[in-house]
């Protein structure tokens, strides 16, 4: 009892919180246990199907190396051992019984020849034939139970979806025959229970309870430990625990007792004292003596307080406690812990315990802060590993940083755990889903890691056992990871309306004017892929595919039409539109809402344009090209503003010829962004132009000063060539289609026109080359940092140099900065790096 409210060496303490107490301070509990936003609808009946007379008891379970906690190596227990079933005959109809049997609502795929590793023991079912409609496993026909010619290379596993069953009960009548049984709950949340945390965004502590049968409910605390406390916590996109105040929740256990019985702060104060046995320590107006002396009759009481909230709360436990080794992904992955003790009503009871709490350590991005209650630009935290590529904050292909060199990371053993240390490592909680396959874009450069093995508890995946030799690995093996992350709620302070599809429409903002939350649209003055962006991930529908800013063909809410956002001017990374720079109250917008209403269109995937830096770095000459010859670049402005004063006869230009070979890294196609109705006719060339500004080339002194400058229109976007799988769909031929496909390359050839800089005005010394691709941001695309190409290059007059060529956001910081500020030129051999 002494353990339960802690009042032997605590009471002084106690006395004085509850001296602090106001009326209001006791009104942050009047709701309990029934918490706004926490609405306890009836519980939903689940009638679990009848099982055949004839057909043995089983259970099942999802093994292995899993990269999401609903699927996995199938494995049925049976005669009491664990055993898995063979690939031969199996059918989506299997799969589909083994998910709900699960509790699932239905299997998305299943997965033949040992895909999660290979399972121990005996193989207890093969030629399995279901028709879907069984209501276990053990009911489909098979060769019998044992009977089998398979091995463990043919292991089958399912992929279930993430939609629990609603009300799903789970079957414990095999329980005492089973280890290491895994939990299965319907759901599970965090339960503010504080004002501090319930006003709290995210909310980081609270009640630990799980959804069983249809009804919310508390794990007993007696066999919960800090392992478990991580899971839940990682679950719910923190990376760490930490330790709560025990005080304050014991405290609340009289509060909420006499909560029922009081009506004012003074009756309040009388039932909490009187139920410690100290009532004639509160005087007639409700003050308090100082007396700190602890009685017998003091201590005693403990047990009343405990019984009456048990005999309040007791309907509400769990009946097992969870067993976690603290590197699981997901609660299902953890073991059932011990059956609770059963009063007389059969429900649970969580003697001389109270409920369990968590308390989570957000990360910093999420972090409350004393300006805004969160940061508002999402940063990574650790400069050794960072995500690329991914529609949304915490998911992406995996970079790794090593000598300076960022590179990306095999997926061979990619799985839950490693994908979790990569999550927490970052400021995220554990890892919803470790991805494979290039699934998220091919990264450039070298493959740094291979066959990654970590326990779960490194603090950077680094300091994780892996194979540094990358062989047999290319970059269409390049890991992913998508992270748990914090609700923030962003995405009900947004909306989109009008649109054909719920991945379209005008944006409406809710914003706060004159104290009342209304709709309201944007305004779409220099409106621009980039503010789209933070739309489409702030809605959690993934990239923008384009920006708009007339939106009259969409009708929205009629009582939205008023601009409520102005000036909007988001650099990208921000996690809601609200965090992007814009005119606060002070909204000042032309042309006004309605028609003219911010609009977006958002895409699950979005190209990824990369440019081939070392062939830039081979290609690169000069070139003295009279001018007679010159007169379409002229027109077309790919020459100096110098250029007009040039005698077309006798003169000549100075040019800085380069190949570019740019390469589609994404997940979807790069296409102009106007139809071939809206190209441009260049009568001099005889071509028409998809994207009149498509790259730039600059030449910079190295203070960052522009001395030269070229630009590149998209007169012809096809695919040049394409990796061996992948085959050509664009062509310029015959005024066709353009576009970059998904695994191909587009090559411009240093000897056509435009593919050049002209520096006949430029004296010798040393330069920075550039060349940015899709320089206005016209195109979506999952990642533009990598858009951008520096070269060093020495001119002397004669001759031009090229060296160290490199993507943009390839190295390390530092190391960018060595390269900015380079002393001078080693050797003039071309770069084998």
């Amino acid at each position: 009892m002494e353990r339960f409210l802690g009042f032997t060496h605590n009471h002084c303490f106690i006395m004085l919180f509850f001296i602090s107490l106001s009326p209001l301070g006791f009104a942050q509990y009047e709701h309990w246990p029934y918490l706004p936003g926490y609405p306890e609808p009836p519980p939903q009946v689940y009638q679990p199907p009848q099982r055949p007379a004839n057909v043995p008891k089983i259970q099942l379970r999802l093994a292995g190396q899993k990269r999401k906690h609903n699927e996995g190596r199938v494995e049925v227990f049976y005669s009491g051992e664990w055993g898995t079933v063979c690939d031969d005959d199996f059918s989506i109809h299997a799969a589909h019984v083994v998910c709900r049997e699960l509790g699932y609502v239905e299997a998305v795929s299943w997965l033949p020849s040992s895909k999660y590793g290979k399972g121990e023991g005996k193989i207890w079912m093969d030629n399995v034939h279901c028709n879907g409609k069984e209501t276990t496993l053990a009911a489909c026909t098979s060769n019998g139970w044992g009977v089998t010619d398979c091995k463990h290379t043919e292991d089958v596993g399912v992929v279930c979806s993430e939609k629990r069953i609603p009300g799903f009960k789970f079957d414990n009548s095999l329980l005492n025959q089973i280890e290491n049984m895994n939990i299965q709950v319907e759901d599970i949340r965090i339960r503010a229970i504080l004002a501090t945390y319930r006003k709290r965004v995210p909310v980081t502590e609270g009640y630990v309870e799980v959804k069983d049968e249809g009804t919310w409910k508390q794990i007993c605390d007696k066999h919960w430990t800090m392992k478990n406390s991580r899971v839940v916590c990682g679950m719910f996109g923190f990376p760490s625990e930490r330790k709560y105040n025990t005080n304050v929740y014991n405290f609340l256990l009289p509060i909420t007792a006499c909560n029922s019985w009081s009506h004012t702060s003074l009756d309040m104060f009388t039932c909490v004292y009187q139920l410690l046995g100290l009532s004639q320590r509160l005087t007639d107006h409700g003050s308090w003596v100082s007396s700190c002396q602890i009685t017998q009759k003091e201590q005693s009481a403990q047990g009343n307080i405990s019984q009456m909230f048990a005999s309040r709360r007791k309907q509400h436990y769990w009946a097992y406690s969870m067993d976690c080794s603290g590197n699981e992904a997901h609660i299902s992955s953890c073991k059932l812990g011990k059956h609770l003790n059963v009063d007389a009503e059969k429900n649970a009871t969580c003697e001389n315990g109270m409920p369990a709490v968590v308390s989570c350590v957000p990360g910093r991005a999420f972090a409350p802060s004393s300006h805004s209650g969160f940061r508002k630009a999402f940063r990574q935290e650790q400069p050794l590993v960072r995500l690329k590529g991914g529609a949304n904050t915490g998911e992406g292909r995996v970079e790794v940083l090593k000598n300076g060199e960022w590179g990306t990371v095999c997926d061979d053993n990619w799985n839950l755990v490693s994908a979790s240390v990569v999550c927490r490592e970052l400021g995220f909680g554990s890892a919803k889903e470790a991805i494979t396959g290039a699934r998220l874009g091919q990264g450039m450069g070298p493959i740094h890691l291979n066959e990654i093995d970590c326990t779960g508890f490194e603090k950077s995946v680094t300091d994780c056992k892996f194979n540094m030799e990358s062989q047999g690995c290319n970059h269409e093996e390049d890991a992913a990871v998508r992270c748990n992350v914090p609700a923030m709620g962003f995405q009900n302070q947004l909306r989109l309306s009008g649109g054909r599809n719920p991945y379209e429409g005008r944006v409406e903002v809710l914003a706060e004017r004159n104290g009342t939350l209304k709709w309201g649209t944007v305004c779409s003055e220099n409106w621009s892929t980039v503010e789209a962006m933070v739309v489409c991930r702030q809605l959690g529908l993934g990239f923008a595919s384009h920006a708009f800013q007339e939106t009259w063909y969409w009708h929205g809410d009629i009582s939205a039409d008023n601009v409520v956002m102005s000036g909007v001017k988001c650099s990208g990374t921000e996690m809601s539109l609200a965090h992007c720079r814009h005119d606060g109250a002070d909204v000042s917008c032309p042309r006004g809402g309605g028609r003219f209403g911010a609009g977006v269109s958002c895409s699950e995937t979005a190209p990824d344009l990369v440019l081939n830096a070392e062939l830039v770095e081979q290609t690169a000459y000069l070139e003295d090209r009279p001018m007679f010859m010159l007169q379409c670049a002229l027109e077309e402005n790919c020459l100096a503003s110098s250029a007009v004063n040039t005698s077309v006869t006798s003169g000549y230009r100075r040019l800085l010829r380069f190949s570019s070979q740019i390469h589609n890294n994404g997940q979807s196609d790069f296409r102009p962004k106007n139809g071939r109705h809206a190209w441009v006719w260049h009568d001099c060339h005889r071509h028409y132009h998809s994207m009149e500004v498509f790259t730039h080339y600059d030449l910079l002194n190295l203070n960052g000063t522009k001395v030269a400058e070229g630009h590149k229109a998209s007169f012809c976007l096809e695919d040049t060539e394409c990796e061996a799988d992948v085959q050509k769909q664009y062509e310029c031929a015959n005024f066709g289609e353009q576009g970059i496909t998904v695994g191909c390359w587009d090559v411009y050839r240093h000897d056509i026109d435009c593919q050049w800089i002209d520096i006949t005005d430029v004296p010798p010394g040393d330069y920075l080359f550039q060349v940015v691709i899709n320089p206005n941001y016209e195109v979506a695309e999952s990642d533009y940092s990598n858009n951008v190409m520096k070269c060093r290059s020495r001119y002397d007059g004669q001759r031009i140099w090229m060296y160290n060529c490199h993507i943009g956001g390839s190295f390390s910081e530092e190391t960018e900065q060595k390269f900015d500020h380079f002393s001078g030129l080693t050797n003039n051999k071309v770069s084998t790096r």
